[in-house]
């Protein structure tokens, strides 16, 4: 089993595997162009975005530069995805995101883990779980989704939140760590 196969199984795997290393410059190649389009060229971005991402829903996708990720092909957007500056992917696992989901800025959705413990850690072996977020969902400012989290339909996540746990559908969450405060 390649590195990259144990990276998207869940495994333990080498992050400084030179494929996966050669992989990940050449998608920064691809972002530091994406990044240096300018605004009205619009059709050029989505073009771009639709050759990076794994898939692209129908209808506009939006995604305002600067936009960082590590693979791009890792992750799938739905139907009318907009997300706003500083958007960070880093997917070592899968990234789904439904259909109608707005992204605030500063937000970062985080697939890979490390050891806590440091003499594992410098060892360069890490792991990745895949992160879901169903349709119609809005992602405040400054939030933070770590890895192997579930965000059901119809939520809203709250600014500043720090999402460590599966949020279930029809919710209003918010808060570090982020909890439910409403049903919807």
């Amino acid at each position: 089993m390649t590195e990259k196969e144990k990276m998207l199984a869940g495994q333990l795997y080498s992050a400084v595997d030179p494929q996966l290393i050669k992989e990940l410059n050449e998608t920064k190649d691809v972002l530091q162009e994406y990044n240096r389009l300018k605004p009205t060229q619009r059709a050029e971005r989505t073009a771009m975005l639709k050759s990076l991402l794994g898939r692209v829903g129908d209808d506009a996708i939006l995604i305002n530069q600067p936009f960082y990720c590590d693979y791009g092909k890792h992750i799938s957007v739905g139907k009318r995805f907009f997300a706003n500056f500083n958007f960070t992917v880093l997917d070592e696992a899968r990234v789904t995101i439904g259909d109608d989901c707005f992204i605030g800025p500063n937000v970062g959705i985080y697939t890979a883990c490390h050891s806590t413990d440091p003499v594992e850690r410098n060892t360069r072996q890490e792991w990745a779980l895949p992160v879901t977020i169903g349709d119609n969902v809005w992602i405040g400012g400054s939030v933070t989704i770590l890895a192997g989290v579930t965000i059901g339909d119809n939520v809203t996540i709250g600014a500043g939140s720090v999402v460590t746990r599966d949020i279930p559908s029809n919710v209003i969450a918010v808060g570090n760590p982020c909890r439910v405060i409403k049903k919807l």
